[in-house]
């Protein structure tokens, strides 16, 4: 049994881990066989560029055609004269299901990759920092884009109300277990059994690396679980989309490790039934209703909490944050009308 002094809101507790270093938030430290050791160089970060909300542009008065001069009738004649039987009963194409950033799983869209925030200024859309914490009051967008730091240090409320306001939502676990395996029950994105290093997983734990195993005054919520300096360590998060075999023929990048990403459900007796069904081997976890959940593990855990698309954590109340909590946005496809059996059948039989 193992612990460390946890200070919140200036109150001090022992917090205990049992058989681990972190088995609430953190896996335990690797052996030197386990551990896949960063690499030296640091990645540089690809921030997406600012993007210009430009206003709609003006009608022309000259191109305006009036009916008194006869040029909408004219145009009405001509058009009706050069339409071919077959433009006229051309139906228009159907929308895509989905926006280019998102990957069509059943009925759901789902984002291809870990989100990063931007917030609008005088109508400019500037990205957040990703190793900085969401400023309480700014209307933050949730963005899916490849060869960017995804956003840590993010609570589940705060991850819900970005995608919001991007038009989208937070994934609910059903959803989101359904994108992580593909196109059938696999355990991980690219198949069936794990192979070290296609994703960002089993690094280091950062935390004892870089404040020690037994800090001044114990670790505290928020000078070290959210320390900016953690996601700005060389060699540990990845940008989206860098790790390219850890993804399914969806291309949809990164579900397992890089960060913990948020869903909506909540932690209820129904819930850990549901998890216990699974059949799938976990480490026991300290859990209440109404926690919230968050999937995948991140680049420090191997499969403490699950393997692969299963790794579960529900230690967590929803607005809880550290660096390894992240998130990816859903939303409903766009999809054509269903017709009903009983009129396909009619129209069949005249």
């Amino acid at each position: 049994m193992k612990g460390f002094q946890f200070v919140r809101n200036g109150q001090a507790a022992f917090v205990l881990f049992p058989l681990s270093l972190f088995a609430i938030h953190c896996a335990p430290e690797a052996s030197a066989e386990q551990v896949a050791r960063p690499s030296a160089a640091e990645p540089q970060a690809i921030e997406p560029a600012p993007e210009k909300i430009e206003p709609a542009a003006e009608k022309s008065p000259k191109n305006d055609v009036s009916i008194s001069d006869g040029g909408v009738l004219n145009e009405m004649a001509a058009s009706s004269a050069d339409t071919s039987p077959a433009m006229a009963t051309a139906k228009p194409a159907d929308p895509p299901p989905c926006p280019d950033e998102m990957a069509l799983v059943g009925r759901t869209c789902v984002d291809r990759y870990e989100a990063h925030l931007v917030v609008e200024l005088a109508g400019v859309l500037s990205p957040h920092p990703h190793y900085e914490r969401p400023e309480t009051g700014v209307r933050y967008l949730a963005k899916s884009a490849p060869g960017v730091f995804p956003q840590g240090y993010i609570s589940a409320v705060e991850a819900k109300a970005a995608c919001n306001a991007s038009g989208k939502r937070l994934c609910s676990r059903r959803e989101w277990l359904r994108a992580c395996q593909d196109k059938g029950n696999q355990t991980y994105p690219y198949g069936p059994k794990g192979r070290r290093g296609v994703c960002n997983t089993g690094k280091l734990h950062l935390l004892p690396e870089v404040f020690g195993r037994r800090p001044v005054g114990g670790l505290k919520y928020d000078e070290h679980f959210n320390s900016p300096k953690l996601n700005q360590m060389p060699g540990f998060l990845a940008q989206s989309g860098e790790y390219t075999g850890c993804a399914g023929g969806r291309n949809i990048f990164d579900m397992v490790g890089n960060l913990h990403e948020w869903v909506s459900d909540k932690v209820d007796d129904r819930f850990m039934e549901q998890l216990d069904s699974e059949d799938v081997e976990r480490r026991e976890q300290p859990w209440s209703t109404g926690n919230g959940v968050f999937m995948g593990g991140f680049y420090s855990t191997t499969s403490e909490l699950g393997p692969g698309c299963y790794y579960t954590t529900v230690a967590h109340e929803p607005r809880y944050h550290d660096y390894s909590t992240g998130f990816r946005c859903c939303a409903d496809a766009v999809l054509p009308p269903t017709v009903p059996a009983s009129a396909k059948a009619k129209k069949k039989g005249g």
